[in-house]
């Protein structure tokens, strides 16, 4: 189809009225489906976003190795902290602070264990009592702020855990407890990098595109109406619901297209999925659902704060319901992800799948239901 370009170029109104000559109503939604993503480019936040994923799903394999040390320090060889512990039960708090990777313990008397830390020679100071009955107390100095408070933190939190379990343990053989405690399988040597990047990683790089395709299609339903474009749109060969349909589509798959590119970036630098099928399935169903209650919420707000206010509500909510799942979303990606997935894992999918159609059902309804004139 060739027509000549003058000085006024044809707009989407004018290439969708002559594909309306054509009798041709999909090639009308494959015109608007461009002309929404091509829009994208002009949307310098959501541009932004994708390049963030894009920086940390190429350059996983090294990003990995820093994040982790914000959470789990001892992960990182030759990472070493000083502690100073004094008082009745330092010996026990030390026998357990030797087990912890990255952790050190020496004992000193209250004085000296303050100058230490007052000079800097230890990063902490653990004061530790024993009361009448037993009971162990640690009264911990840190420093106030910093990124070295933060990891000296995780590493005591860690320590102390074991040091109370070992507590526990010994009161309970003692008779000093009234219930046996729960028995705890010993903990296993496993890479903090594995357990990172499958479990917080690969679900943020799933999610997030999710969330953002959700936020692009109430932005671009509420411009469309404020502009007025969304009423020029109904002179083309398509009806309002083919309309949303379109727009629907094109932000929905931005997605799952997403996903793919992070898992093939991610195989690149040496993290492998399992069933990458699952993984793109079950992205592109919450893309589906999200996108679809989005453009709920854009064609029921009256304005573009209450749409978005509408959809943060709705996304929070959607969070909350997501961890009283028998499986937590971010964990089912983990499982197929390492090839662990079980039933459960299969079942939520399903149901996910069914609430994204059921999502697009319920819009397409809506849609259907709308007086046109008041949009």
């Amino acid at each position: 189809m060739s027509r000549e370009q003058g000085p006024n170029p044809p707009t989407l109104e004018d290439e969708l009225n002559q594909l309306d000559g054509d009798g041709t109503s999909w090639r009308a939604r494959l015109a608007l489906v461009r002309r929404e993503l091509g829009s994208l480019r002009s949307e310098k936040t959501i541009m932004l976003a994708i390049a963030i994923q894009l920086f940390i799903a190429a350059f996983s394999s090294f990003l990995v190795v820093g994040l982790v040390s914000l959470y789990d320090p001892g992960a990182v060889d030759g990472y070493q902290t000083e502690v100073a512990v004094t008082g009745d039960g330092a010996d026990d708090l030390v026998e357990v602070a030797i087990r912890q990777e990255g952790l050190s313990a020496r004992q000193y008397d209250a004085a000296s264990a303050q100058q230490a830390f007052d000079r800097g020679d230890v990063a902490a100071v653990l004061r530790t009592s024993r009361t009448d009955e037993g009971q162990l107390f640690v009264h911990v100095t840190a420093p106030e702020e910093g990124l070295e408070t933060t990891l000296l933190v995780v590493q005591l939190r860690d320590a102390l855990k074991d040091l109370e379990r070992t507590e526990r343990l010994a009161n309970a053989d003692a008779g000093r407890l009234a219930e046996t405690p729960l028995f705890v399988p010993s903990a296993i040597q496993a890479s903090p990098y594995v357990g990172f990047t499958y479990t917080v990683l690969l679900p943020l790089l799933c999610f997030l595109p999710v969330f953002i395709s959700g936020s692009i299609v109430v932005d671009s339903l509420i411009e469309e109406r404020d502009r007025g474009t969304l009423t020029l749109l109904r002179v083309a060969p398509l009806s309002l619901t083919e309309i949303v349909d379109a727009k629907v589509a094109a932000t929905a798959a931005l997605a799952p297209l997403q996903a793919v590119a992070w898992m093939v970036l991610l195989a690149v630098n040496g993290t492998s999925i399992a069933t990458p099928t699952a993984l793109v399935t079950l992205v592109a169903a919450l893309s589906l659902l999200v996108v679809g209650v989005g453009a709920i919420v854009a064609l029921v707000a009256p304005d573009r704060r209450q749409a978005q206010l509408c959809y943060s509500i709705s996304i929070v909510g959607a969070l909350v319901v997501a961890s009283l799942l028998p499986e937590h979303p971010a964990n089912t990606v983990a499982k197929f992800a390492m090839g662990s997935s079980t039933g459960t894992s299969w079942a939520l999918l399903a149901g996910y799948c069914l609430a994204g159609i059921a999502a697009v059902v319920a819009l397409r309804r809506i849609v259907g239901g709308l007086d046109t004139d008041s949009l």
